[in-house]
């Protein structure tokens, strides 16, 4: 009797470690690859979607996302702490030098001007909002509206979006020392939205919320089809880098990012695919 029940313990204690190693060789079956893929708060909300997308019919694959301003993800590239990057302007000269970075423009964005919804201005010219944010106009009754002192609401140096409306808006001049300064467009968005005098410029995604107000630009109203068209005048590229061709995984997400089913998604987030 004693053997018998010696024996069966053997043969459980076996079975067990049959079934340990046969769970151990599924897994690695279908271990998932593993990517980073850093990105501008901009391409943010786009980049999640496209994942989730994609995860859809790729269960298996496990795509990590590090979001910071577009020099850092240039850098995460560079070094090669993210495999892909996106970025919400372009790449400067410096940047380029000692890599060979492969770059597609996926899509485009428009910068929306923003204000609280009590404000009574609805348009303003290019000229307006240089003033503005080099501290000329200081009160919204100098642009036909409440008399309220205006606040100024940007982006860090370190964000893609203050570049592009630097370039775009105040033809790469300083912008006022009273400009408050955030780094991300949610938080941009949230202080907008909460400060009556305040304006900002936010990535057109973050400029539907109905707690903000969005002005027309040169008579142009932000839009995907003004983007698209290029009829509104403050936009920029989103590019998606790599350190040279991707490889596996990378290159599996990277096709898909530039496929039809991609462009779709990027359009349903309120980005103009390329």
């Amino acid at each position: 009797m004693h053997s018998l029940k010696y024996f069966s313990k053997v043969s459980i204690a076996a079975a067990i470690l049959v079934f340990v190693v046969l769970a151990v060789g599924c897994i690695d079956a279908v271990d998932p690859d593993i990517i980073t893929v850093s990105t501008s708060t901009t391409a943010l909300p786009a980049v999640q979607a496209l994942i989730d997308a994609y995860m859809d019919n790729h269960t298996f694959a496990d795509i990590q996302t590090k979001y910071y301003g577009s020099g850092a993800v240039v850098t995460a590239v560079s070094f090669g702490i993210s495999d892909i990057g996106m970025i919400s302007r372009d790449l400067a000269p410096s940047e380029k030098e000692g890599h060979i970075f492969k770059e597609s423009v996926i899509c485009h964005d428009g910068i929306a001007i923003i204000a609280h919804p009590s404000n009574t201005v609805d348009a303003l010219t290019l000229a307006d909002l240089k003033d503005t944010y080099q501290g000329k106009i200081t009160n919204w009754e100098k642009l036909g509206g409440a008399d309220e002192q205006i606040v100024l609401v940007g982006f860090n140096s370190a964000s893609g979006t203050r570049t592009t409306f630097n370039k775009m808006v105040l033809h790469n001049e300083d912008a006022s020392e009273t400009m408050l300064e955030y780094n991300a467009n949610g938080a941009v968005q949230r202080i907008v939205a909460n400060t009556p005098g305040a304006i900002g410029y936010v990535s057109l995604g973050y400029a539907t919320d109905s707690k903000v107000k969005s002005f027309t630009v040169e008579g142009i109203a932000p839009s995907v089809t003004t983007v698209t068209d290029r009829t509104y005048p403050i936009s920029r590229p989103i590019i998606m880098i790599t350190n040279g061709e991707p490889t596996g995984l990378a290159k599996d997400f990277v096709e898909f990012i530039l496929s039809v089913d991609g462009k779709k998604t990027l359009a349903n987030h309120g980005f103009a695919p390329a």
